[in-house]
């Protein structure tokens, strides 16, 4: 992925100011700055959620737009809210959000997403409605997809909220496993990441100006 020129401002500030910058495979970038500083609103921009910007963003070289099928397949997003639904089960939401992707229901899936629940530490609770799960269990409902989608690009926001100190580790893991697998990752997290490689891009400096570091 890669930015040109980006620009955006909400309620006349400026948010964003002439920002470039590319993540290549292999790269995780952490986003950071104050709340308001315009974390998620940067990251919905950049998957297509949100159309309130001036500037060029790319997907392998062309731009987003031209691509927007293969972009959409090829990222996996993760927001404030789980995207889960409470009156299924673990295994029946997995099975429905992979369904969405493309791939097809089949009696071989179910042991896939059933070991996906267990690393997240939700064994025995794959036929549990979501709605009498814990808020940290729904969450872990909703990262279980990062073992199970063929995404390339995680977009990761606040992805640890909710999460126990083990679950952090974990999540970490993952990130850094996906990294060293060719994977890409943009995250925003107060956090304070134990990964190897990563670099960060500074928001919230003043009138959208920002830097890499």
């Amino acid at each position: 992925m890669q930015t040109q020129g980006l620009y955006c401002e909400r309620d006349d500030r400026v948010l964003i100011r002439d920002l470039d910058f590319s993540l290549e495979n292999g790269e995780v970038l952490q986003i950071e700055g104050p709340n308001g500083s315009g974390k998620t609103t940067l990251l919905r921009i950049l998957c297509g959620l949100s159309e309130d910007y001036e500037g060029d963003i790319f997907w392998s070289g062309q731009p987003r737009a031209r691509v927007d099928e293969a972009f959409r397949q090829g990222t996996l997003y993760f927001g404030h809210l789980t995207g889960v639904k409470a009156a299924l089960t673990p295994r029946e939401n997995l099975r429905w959000i992979l369904q969405l992707k493309g791939i097809t229901a089949s009696a071989a899936l179910n042991p896939l997403i059933d070991q996906a629940l267990q690393e997240v530490g939700l064994f025995s609770y794959e036929d549990v409605p979501v709605q009498a799960l814990s808020a940290g269990q729904k969450r872990r409902v909703a990262l279980a997809r990062l073992q199970l989608e063929p995404a390339r690009l995680w977009v990761l926001d606040e992805p640890f909220t909710a999460i126990d100190r083990a679950g952090v580790a974990q999540l970490e893991q993952l990130v850094q496993q996906h990294a060293e697998a060719g994977g890409a990752v943009l995250i925003t997290t107060h956090h304070a990441l134990e990964l190897t490689g990563i670099r960060k891009l500074q928001l919230g400096l003043g009138k959208g100006t920002w830097r890499i570091l």
